[in-house]
């Protein structure tokens, strides 16, 4: 295996660069922009080549000029430990018929991280390894070496800036590298790339241009740009979801030149202004390929509400751009896998769409990749333990056992870990944090990362969830005596959880205990606890989410939750834990549609995409537009209609309970591992159709 780059001794500063953009150490990112390449003519036609690429940090591959694919497959990673280069790094892998003899393989590679899912080994390097399958039978090798041209292009001066008017550098032999990067093959394929819009504006000598290009549907896109300029233009292209604008692009061309994007962007539309400088004409082609997982599968449900059926398109929509090659949060800001909430949601929303969990699977490895490298650690407690959750209903959707024995060994250090943060009390007592638990500031404090008081029920919630995952996952696996040791500490925890955060009298829990913080223990991401009880929905929610009390009861909390106000609001993202806590406790019928209203005005005021929250948290903030944690009526609405219970993992058994709700009639598709399960509901009653190896009980 043999990595290329620029060699080093012409080329000594454009060698390293730091790791990730979230780390600390990164005096100089060092951008560097290379095209890589190789022509070869072959004697027969060819009928396939199957290749294998990666590069450090980012590429496009292109053969005879059309770009067929972009990468490497990301490492994931968290927002700790970034001053050091993540364990993982990977390869892609592909199949293209080029239909020719002459077969011409070129990359652009960015070396530096830029968005924060990037991730480098601090070398600059690419890679590539494949086979040509001829129509004459020969079958021939073709590999990255130091046979293979390289060319440092410095117009591309810092990311998302071409400046074509600097000296070219020549043309030379690459450097084979040491292979620091070892990259395994990612169990994916690259995401598809697909044209989303193509403009060309045309400007005359000496005159300026502003347009506006706007889409029905906001886009994870990259950018190529083709100018054709006699003289001089300046470029600048903004991007923006509904309002706010984002710098996309900059440019100075001369001459004929073309610009490849290697950013992702979040696109509702974008605003160009050209500058053109000389006195003849500039035509400046602007193009947009939208990126996202392939689909293969596309499930719909549909019912008797309009709005509603609108919501499910934008909930699927977003989802779908959330997907590349780990799920995102958002494109806009393309977090690391840190963000487990937002990916469980996620998953849950494929289970009524794409069906495909090739891309779950991976994300659910890499983050348990990420917890062995820092023994049992994400940077967000409540994550970490939604990731338990997680492994496990991918389970009982996939059937695929594999995944748990891959993940034990991080499920280890987790449990390890949380172990150590029991006060005397039962209580978890000593976190690093207690964060995530939602986008609000009671008071103005923030409960991204809550002092104690408003975040240790929501965090202890979680952990008792998570104890009860791990008691089936290790019986499961046939651990049987650890599978007992997480029962006997959830029973426990739960009884410290109803002693010490339950108001008998208010018949509520509250958010967290007024002890003091110890000084040693505060830092950026656990401030001092205050003095002020809290009673909030988050942690009565999650009590009935969990099923902390018996069904009657936890109805009975449920009643306070949605009636009083005071309990104060809840964002998209944990509207999720409340529209499947009614649903476990049996009051779909009540409440699901109630709580769809929300969602119902958000995207009445902009149909585009998700929005991140419906309050804004204060005042400054910008919500952005294309946020999939806030997708899961795409989940919460056929399950609440459907009734579905995997009974046996994979779709093997299930239950269904099919209701109408308010609605006048609902079709509910269920993407399986043996086809589309159909429940179709009116006032008659309800017909289901399912593949005849799945088994149905009443």
């Amino acid at each position: 295996m043999s990595f290329i780059w620029l060699p080093n001794e012409l080329y000594p500063k454009n060698q390293g660069t730091f790791y990730n953009p979230l780390g600390e150490n990164k005096p100089n990112g060092n951008y560097t922009v290379c095209r890589v390449s190789k022509k070869y003519s072959f004697d027969s036609m060819v009928s396939c080549l199957e290749i294998t690429f990666s590069a450090d940090t980012a590429c496009l591959i292109k053969i005879n000029g059309e770009i067929i694919a972009r990468g490497p497959a990301y490492s994931g990673g968290d927002f700790l430990n970034n001053d050091k280069p993540r364990s993982d790094y990977y390869s892609l892998s592909l199949k293209y018929v080029p239909n020719t003899s002459e077969v011409e393989i070129e990359s652009i590679v960015r070396m530096m991280p830029y968005h924060l899912s990037d991730y480098s080994r601090g070398q600059g390097g690419f890679y590539l390894s494949g086979r040509a399958y001829l129509e004459n039978g020969k079958i021939t090798e073709i590999k990255s070496d130091d046979s293979w041209d390289i060319e440092l292009l410095k117009s591309y001066t810092s990311p998302r800036f071409f400046d074509n008017t600097v000296k070219k550098e020549p043309r030379l032999r690459a450097e084979i590298k040491e292979d620091i990067w070892k990259p395994q093959c990612a169990p994916i394929p690259p995401c598809t790339l697909e044209r989303l819009s193509s403009h060309t504006f045309l400007v005359e000598g000496g005159k300026s241009l502003k347009k506006t290009i706007e889409y029905d549907k906001i886009h994870a896109c990259y950018l190529t740009l083709r100018a054709k300029v006699y003289g001089k233009a300046k470029i600048s292209i903004y991007s923006f979801e509904a309002d706010e604008r984002t710098y996309a692009f900059g440019g100075i061309i001369e001459g004929q030149d073309t610009y490849y994007g290697l950013e992702l962007n979040s696109l509702g539309g974008y605003d160009i202004e050209i500058a053109n400088e000389g006195e003849g004409n500039a035509e400046i082609e602007v193009i947009f390929d939208s990126s996202f997982f392939p689909i293969d599968t596309c499930a719909k449900s549909t019912v008797s509400d309009g709005e509603l059926n609108d919501l499910m398109a934008v909930c699927r929509h977003t989802l779908k751009y959330c997907r590349q090659l780990h799920h995102l949060d958002s494109p806009k800001h393309s977090e690391p896998l840190a963000c487990v909430g937002d990916y469980y949601i996620e998953m849950l929303m494929t289970q009524f769409s794409y069906g495909d969990f090739r891309l779950c699977r991976f994300d659910l490895e890499r983050i348990a990749r990420t917890m062995v490298d820092a023994d049992g650690r994400l940077f967000h407690t409540t994550y970490s333990l939604i990731w338990v959750n997680m492994i496990y209903e991918y389970y009982m959707i996939t059937g695929d056992k594999s995944l748990l024995e891959a993940c034990k060994a991080a499920l280890d250090l987790l449990l390890k870990r949380f172990d150590g943060y029991i006060g005397e009390n039962g209580l978890i007592e000593t976190p690093p944090d207690y964060m995530f638990v939602d986008w609000l500031f009671p008071d103005n404090i923030s409960t991204h990362h809550p002092p104690k008081a408003l975040g240790q029920g929501c965090l202890n919630m979680f952990y008792f969830g998570a104890l009860n995952s791990a008691e089936k996952i290790y019986t499961i696996l046939g651990f049987s005596e650890m599978a007992k040791v997480q029962g006997i500490k959830a029973n426990a925890l739960k009884k410290s959880i109803l002693t010490y955060l339950y108001d008998k009298e208010k018949g509520l829990f509250f958010e967290g205990l007024n002890t003091k913080t110890p000084d040693n223990m505060l830092w950026q991401y656990l401030p001092q606890n205050v003095e002020k009880r809290y009673y909030r929905r988050h942690t009565n929610i999650l009590g009935c989410y969990f099923g902390i009390f018996d069904k009657s009861k936890c109805q009975e909390l449920l009643e306070t939750i949605y009636n009083d106000s005071s309990l104060g609001e809840v964002q998209p993202y944990f509207m999720h834990f409340w529209l499947d806590a009614i649903y476990r406790n049996g009051l779909s019928k009540k409440y699901t549609l109630p709580l769809l209203e929300l969602w119902k005005k958000s995207i009445k005021e902009c149909p585009k995409g998700l929005v991140e929250g419906f309050y804004l948290p204060e005042p400054t903030y910008k919500f952005d537009h294309s946020h999939a944690w806030g997708g899961t009526p795409l989940y919460s609405l056929p399950m609440a209609l459907c009734g579905l219970e995997i009974l046996e993992p994979g779709y093997k058994k299930i239950k269904l309970k099919p209701q109408l709700l308010d609605l006048d009639f609902a079709k509910i598709e269920i993407p399986t591992p043996y086809g589309i399960i159909l429940v179709d509901i009116n006032k008659n009653g309800a017909k289901i159709t399912a593949p005849s190896e799945i088994t149905i009980v009443d």
